[in-house]
C-alpha cells in the first residue's frame, strides 16, 4: 500500500508540473502528420479570433465562432487559476501552448470550408466542457 501511495504522489506532481512554464509565449505548435500549419503569434494575413478560458468553469467565454476558409489564428487569453491551452481538430490537430493565469495561446491552422472544434488538450478540460464549434465558410 505504502508504494501505491508513493507512486500517487509522485503521478500527481508529475500531472501538476505538466507545462508548468509561467512565460506569456504566443507561440503555439502542431502536432505532426496534419494539414495544420502553426505559427509564432500571427501576423501575414488570415483571420485573427479570439476567446477566453473561463476563470473559475471548465469552459470557454465563446460556444461558437465562425471563419472564413483559409489561414485562421485563434488567440485564447487565461484568466484561470488553471492551466489551459486551445487547439483545433476535425480534419486537422493544431494546438497552442498550455499557459497558466495571464497567459496566451495561439493556434495557427490553414482551414477548408467545414466543422471543426475547438478545444483545450489539458487532460479532462475537453470532457468537461471546454469545447466549441468552429465553423468555417
Amino acid at each position: 500500500m505504502k508504494w501505491l501511495s508513493i507512486f500517487g504522489a509522485i503521478a500527481m506532481l508529475a500531472v501538476a508540473g505538466c507545462g508548468g512554464s509561467s512565460n506569456n509565449s504566443s507561440s503555439s505548435t502542431s502536432s505532426g502528420g496534419s494539414t495544420a500549419s502553426s505559427s509564432g503569434g500571427g501576423g501575414g494575413g488570415g483571420q485573427q479570433l479570439t476567446l477566453a478560458a473561463d476563470a473559475s468553469q471548465l469552459k470557454f467565454d465563446k460556444s461558437t465562432l465562425s471563419a472564413k476558409a483559409g489561414k485562421v489564428t485563434i488567440t485564447m487569453t487565461n484568466p484561470s487559476g488553471l492551466q489551459h491551452d486551445v487547439a483545433i481538430k476535425g480534419g486537422v490537430n493544431a494546438k497552442g501552448n498550455i499557459v497558466g493565469q495571464g497567459g496566451k495561446s495561439v493556434v495557427t491552422a490553414t482551414l477548408k470550408p467545414g466543422k471543426y472544434t475547438f478545444y483545450c488538450s489539458v487532460d479532462g478540460h475537453e470532457a468537461a466542457g471546454m469545447n466549441g464549434e468552429l465553423d468555417v465558410n
